[in-house]
């Protein structure tokens, strides 16, 4: 098979041997698999893959068809449309997968919407409702909403009855975001007023301002650290609001965690994404001949939406 392959810190296509399902796993025919910001850290040497996973392949998301079932794998069979977040791998033709990491593809997907899907919508999930417990009637701030992670976080945050406020820096996206369902889009500079939930995909600089504007039992939930990892923190600010910050990452997780997370969203979210209130955007899509010049993309920035490889096929 031919995948998208880390070389000396650059992205080449090379010729890798096929895989064989293991014991629970699914051999997948992949159709597309987008651009994270884990891929640009692992190809610059900083982010390995977990064991077990490919460790020169990168691809967190992945969307494909079965094309065999190895034993015990009995979830899914031969030409099932899957989708899932995985450990890396997902940027070539064929990836095995356990089972219990995959969920079905909706028939409101395309493929570059199923391929980008499961990582944006897992963490989003995962940091706005299990860590943070968003409910009904509360403020929602979110930082960096033009992204992936954002953008979900943005649709689940607002089919959920929260108020969403979304700060985006480019303003040329500000009329897109609020089509995805946010009830006011800002500039950074622009923030005001208090929120119970504030989502972080920036990172270290916004922290004493996102602690300022906490009401009382707010949350922060970090999942970005891009503009920088450390930061002072007024621990009689966060003990005044009585607030709390958790911050994690996906990747790394234990198999059990991960497979839980996976059936939260296939719970709740997929039957959104089939009635057509939440959607994936896409900003550009790249054949995997052309993976070299869709990592380029991702790191010029500036975009809404997902950079999707495409691998072909029906």
């Amino acid at each position: 098979m031919r995948a998208a392959t880390v070389r000396d810190g650059e992205i080449v296509v090379e010729e890798h041997p096929d895989p064989q399902p293991g014991h629970g796993e699914v051999l997948i025919e992949v159709r597309a698999a987008a651009l994270n910001g884990a891929d640009m850290m692992q190809k610059r040497g900083f982010y390995p893959a977990p064991p077990g996973w490919p460790a020169d392949i990168p691809g967190l998301d992945v969307a494909g068809v079965v094309r065999a079932c190895g034993p015990d794998a009995a979830r899914f069979g031969p030409g099932d449309r899957v989708m899932g977040f995985v450990g890396g791998g997902g940027q070539g033709e064929l990836l095995t997968v356990h089972e219990r990491l995959l969920m079905p593809v909706p028939d409101a997907l395309s493929w570059a919407q199923a391929g980008g899907f499961a990582e944006v919508f897992t963490t989003a999930y995962d940091a706005l409702f299990t860590q943070a417990e968003l409910k009904a009637g509360e403020r929602l701030l979110i930082h960096g909403a033009a992204g992936g992670v954002g953008t979900a976080a943005i649709q689940l945050g607002a089919t959920t009855g929260a108020e969403v406020v979304a700060s985006v820096r480019n303003t040329d996206h500000h009329d897109a975001v609020a089509e995805l369902g946010a009830h006011t889009v800002v500039t950074p500079d622009d923030e005001d007023g208090r929120f119970d939930v504030i989502l972080e995909l920036v990172g270290a600089p916004n922290l004493a301002a996102n602690v300022k504007a906490l009401n009382t039992l707010g949350r922060i939930v970090v999942i970005g650290i891009g503009a920088g990892a450390k930061a002072e923190l007024n621990l009689g600010a966060l003990m005044g609001c009585r607030g709390r910050i958790s911050a994690s990452t996906l990747r790394a997780r234990p198999f059990e965690e991960k497979a839980i997370a996976a059936r939260a969203v296939e719970r709740h979210v997929l039957p959104l994404v089939q009635r057509g209130a939440i959607t994936v955007p896409i900003a550009e899509t790249y054949t995997l001949d052309d993976a070299p010049a869709a990592y380029e993309r991702f790191a010029a920035g500036g975009k809404l939406g997902k950079i999707v490889l495409t691998m072909g096929g029906e």
